[in-house]
């Protein structure tokens, strides 16, 4: 992606909304047991969702895939989570795994992977935003993941950054 294309600016109320509908579609599958955020910038909308949809049990795992905050940061060569066990016991559990956006995908399967080992039965992906200029398949975005807010092409400073 050109480093010279400026950055989408969310406003929470286009945060909010994107979350109000993607909860509707997961409350239809199912409300889950354990909403799990990937942090840092999956847990704001990680709150948000328990709230949405009633789920009072929240957990973190902190899993990074790029080298920095900044605009257009560079990609580690493959996910690095901090500490797996943060998650705790996921045994039996239905689980909402949230991000605030998807650029490879990497992350979140690298993050789904993680809540399977920790036990939990039934799996679930959700991401406000898919950067579809970042995207690298081979299956797409749709094919990965089990809700997706919207897709755009550029990078994305969410309400909660610097901007």
């Amino acid at each position: 992606m050109a480093a010279d294309v400026p950055p989408i600016i969310l406003p929470w109320h286009d945060l909010a909304a994107t979350i109000k509908e993607i909860a509707a579609k997961v409350r239809d599958d199912g409300s889950p047991d354990v909403v799990v955020g990937i942090l840092r910038g999956g847990m704001v909308p990680a709150t948000v969702f328990a709230h949405a949809l009633a789920v009072r049990t929240v957990r973190a795992v902190e899993v990074l895939h790029t080298t920095s905050d900044t605009l257009n940061a560079a990609k580690t060569e493959a996910p690095q989570v901090a500490n797996p066990a943060s998650l705790g016991d996921l045994a039996g559990r239905d689980v909402l795994v949230v991000d605030d956006i998807a650029g490879s995908g990497g992350t979140m399967a690298y993050s789904t992977k993680l809540v399977t080992q920790a036990g939990a039965t039934r799996v679930r992906s959700a991401v406000c935003i898919v950067n579809a200029g970042n995207w690298q398949g081979p299956q797409t975005p749709e094919e990965t993941l089990t809700y997706i807010g919207t897709t755009v092409e550029g990078w994305v400073i969410f309400p909660w950054e610097n901007q």
